[in-house]
């Protein structure tokens, strides 16, 4: 009997990256960094209500953080696929620090307008967006992988431990000792970030002769992003949600505010609710995983997301706010490690990045477009109504979309390496391009339309791994020859994908194979372009 692989072990329980000193560590400084972001941002958002603007401003403010993370996710993936990212996050860091710095220097002086906010607000999204894919993407080197899920949920776990300290901080500290003061402490949290991130020691990255360049690892990610039909679940899934449930977000201060009749503190403690209730539920997620799937999981949080959206809407008690809040944290966590916790487990390693940056892109544009459409809707029809009509469509949304399953995610996407080296009369150049690969298979009559059926699943495999065009051909001499093509724009680029199949895929090609009578295997052919000094 073999020894059962260390890396497909079960894990060691919820909390067992902790263990692991670099994880710990950098996970430790994160929810402080996270928790003096979090202070930053009630600052700006009350602050915003104190400058005299209106719902259309403060739902502004609300997108101003989000948007740069929609226009900038993916290429920030891109980055975190090809540049060391332990200097990346620290150039990120310091970034952040000075947008902080300039908002305490502008608070201090008594300059603060809303146009410098909203800016200031967007050049820190830009550091958001920037780093958010990062800090996900270094997941998998800082755990061994029978961990990894447990350290993606001890990450949501972080941050919603912020979530529930930093407002609750933000507020005491805002009405307490002023704007100033609490980006200040936002400052501080960056310097114990960028400390850690020094103490890091990441081993260098060996040189690697097929490393991608920025244009085709793009190129390359949204071919992979375009050709996953799991992917496109998630995301249709992620962008209905966020839209919808943005409106409770983006007027959270006006209803805290005007509704609630409440002052900076009192925001304060209600985003400490969120945090605390999604705390709460994180402890609770394993208990309900037990018992229902992904989708109930994603209903369930859909529902009491709209009663706790509609609860705000008939102006409770003060007091009955925090419990209300607290059930939205929860509904939230859930929504949030779901779609993450699925998107993570449909990606191999090699566009991880890249697409978590497209989750996030879609993530942040939703939450965007959801905020400033609510916001818009407010000024027309007033708050309550607005929060009614977006339970409402929650409600809705959930019930229809509840018949698109969400992919399990069980997929060994572990490189296979089985392809073998093409042959070549000699060395090729890696920028030569496009490549054409030809695959001659030999297929009785009776097995084209199941055979067909298999090689068009095949195809959505050559496509995600870096494939920008496909066919499949017949001889019209002797048609049970049946010639599959693709091509890919360079030859590096198909020495990647070489790489890049990972076991389910070559299970996939095993049933294609089976309908080949030929002798061997499918004979295959690789042809080069040749520009007009090639001729």
């Amino acid at each position: 009997m073999t020894a059962p692989d260390p890396a497909k072990a079960a894990p060691a329980g919820s909390f067992a990256p902790l263990r692991q000193t670099t994880f710990a560590v950098l996970w430790a400084a994160t929810v402080l960094g996270n928790t003096g972001s979090f202070m930053r941002d009630v600052a700006s958002s009350w602050l915003v209500t104190d400058l005299g603007a209106g719902p259309a401003a403060v739902s502004l403010i609300q997108a101003a953080g989000t948007l740069p993370v929609f226009l900038l996710a993916i290429p920030a993936g891109v980055l975190s696929d090809i540049l060391d990212r332990r200097r990346f996050l620290i150039a990120v860091q310091l970034l952040l620090a000075s947008v902080s710095i300039t908002l305490m220097a502008l608070s201090y002086l008594g300059l603060m307008t809303v146009s410098s906010l909203v800016a200031l607000t967007f050049v820190g999204g830009i550091g958001a967006a920037l780093m958010a894919p990062t800090w996900q993407a270094i997941v998998p080197e800082l755990v061994a992988a029978r961990d990894l899920k447990s350290a993606v949920a001890l990450n949501s776990l972080g941050i919603n431990i912020a979530r529930s300290i930093g407002p609750a901080m933000g507020g005491l500290l805002l009405a307490s000792f002023g704007a100033a003061t609490t980006y200040g402490m936002d400052v501080a949290s960056y310097v114990i970030v960028i400390a850690a991130l020094l103490w890091w020691r990441r081993p260098a990255g060996a040189g690697d002769v097929l490393s991608e360049q920025f244009l085709g690892a793009f190129r390359a990610g949204l071919r992979y992003a375009r050709a996953s039909r799991d992917l496109h679940i998630v995301l249709l899934r992620a962008a209905v949600f966020f839209v919808c449930s943005s409106a409770v977000w983006a007027l959270l201060p006006l209803v805290a505010r005007n509704l609630l009749g409440g002052d900076a503190g009192f925001y304060g403690i209600l985003l400490g609710a969120v945090g605390a209730g999604a705390i709460l539920g994180a402890l609770a997620l394993p208990r309900l995983r037990a018992r229902l799937d992904a989708d109930g999981l994603m209903l369930g949080a859909a529902m009491v997301t709209a009663l706790a959206t509609a609860s705000l809407a008939f102006a409770p008690p003060q007091w009955a706010a925090p419990v209300i809040l607290l059930l939205l944290g929860a509904a939230w966590i859930t929504a949030l490690t779901t779609l993450n916790g699925t998107a993570q487990a449909i990606l191999p390693n090699w566009v991880r990045g890249r697409a978590l940056a497209v989750y996030l892109t879609v993530f942040n544009g939703a939450m965007a477009l959801g905020s400033l459409g609510w916001g818009t809707v407010a000024e027309a029809i007033g708050v309550p109504a607005t929060l009614l009509a977006g339970a409402a469509s929650l409600i809705l949304a959930a019930l229809l979309l509840h018949r698109v399953k969400l992919p399990v995610g069980e997929a060994d996407l572990v490189p296979s390496n089985h392809w073998p080296e093409p042959l070549t009369a000699g060395p090729v150049e890696h920028d030569r391009g496009p490549v054409l690969i030809l695959i001659e298979y030999r297929v009785a009559q009776e097995n084209r339309a199941p055979f067909l059926h298999m090689l068009t699943r095949l195809s959505q495999e050559r496509r995600r791994d870096g494939a920008y065009a496909w066919g499949v051909t017949e001889d019209a001499a002797d048609p049970e020859c049946v010639m599959e093509w693709f091509m890919v724009e360079s030859w590096a680029e198909h020495l990647r994908q070489h790489r890049r199949v990972s076991h389910a895929d070559a299970d996939l090609q095993g049933g294609v194979l089976r309908f080949h009578m030929g002798p061997g295997t499918p004979a295959v052919r690789h042809f080069l372009g040749l520009g007009a000094g090639q001729a």
